[in-house]
């Protein structure tokens, strides 16, 4: 009898203590398990690519033709072949283009021709300056530039009147000519000869003789002091309206009558 309620009790004891068991609650090890990463694989930067090899052409000035713009129109080359400078009495400065001569054969000019003639002011430049375009086809003449006490014609070596200016700049283009086989003018565009500017007063021609054009070019207004005025020279070939042009583009410095 006691044996039997003993194996009762313990049966009893067992199946609570099982009972326990099941409805532990169970609680997972903690493991080192993958964590999730957003980390992305480092790439290079872009970079820029190389520039271009430097070539030698300048910056253009911007040109004074008054001409409409057309699909076509470019600059193929520019250059500076004087810099800033003052070609003194005595001190020309002298830019010489080899050009074999006749460039054309008739009826085209033998000679680079000036065909135009433009002006402009550009006082927002550093140094400010104002600009005379001379307008050749058929190629760059040679050309000389030089500030004298008074200018005379090629041909008759008479005085020319430059009156109300501070100062006067020779220049003289060679191997060129400004006239058509008719012995007309081939200047087809031009300024009013009183430019009215503050560094380029006026201009007038001085000679079209014997392969050699003349122009002087009067500089600023009176002052009482000497002003040395300097001077650059830019070359631009260009094709504009359909034409293959030569440019000499003579700047004047404008600071002294600012």
């Amino acid at each position: 009898m006691f044996c039997s309620q003993r194996k009762l009790g313990l049966a009893v004891v067992l199946a609570f203590s099982m009972v326990l068991v099941g409805c532990a609650p169970w609680f997972p090890s903690p493991t080192s398990g993958p964590t999730s990463t957003s980390a992305s694989t480092p790439t290079d930067s872009p970079t820029a690519s190389p520039s271009a090899p430097g070539t030698d052409q300048a910056t253009p000035p911007p040109d004074d033709s008054t001409a409409t713009p057309r699909p076509g129109d470019q600059v193929l080359s520019a250059r500076v072949s004087y810099g800033w400078a003052w070609p003194g009495p005595g001190q020309p400065a002298t830019i010489g283009h080899d050009t074999a001569v006749p460039i054309a054969p008739p009826p085209s000019p033998p000679l680079p021709s000036l065909t135009s003639i433009g002006a402009g002011a550009h006082p927002f430049a550093s140094p400010p300056y104002d600009q005379l375009s001379f307008r050749f086809e058929g190629g760059f003449p040679g050309y000389e530039l030089e500030y004298v006490p008074t200018l005379t014609g090629d041909a008759s070596g008479l005085p020319i009147p430059m009156d109300g200016t501070a100062s006067i700049l020779r220049l003289v283009f060679r191997l060129a000519q400004a006239h058509t086989e008719d012995g007309s003018s081939s200047v087809l565009e031009a300024p009013p000869a009183a430019v009215g500017l503050s560094a380029i007063t006026r201009y007038v021609p001085a000679g079209d003789f014997e392969g050699t054009v003349s122009y002087g070019i009067g500089v600023g207004h009176p002052v009482l002091s000497t002003v040395n005025t300097a001077v650059r020279v830019y070359e631009v070939e260009r094709i504009e309206q359909g034409r293959h042009l030569y440019v000499v583009a003579v700047q004047v410095d404008a600071s002294p009558w600012r």
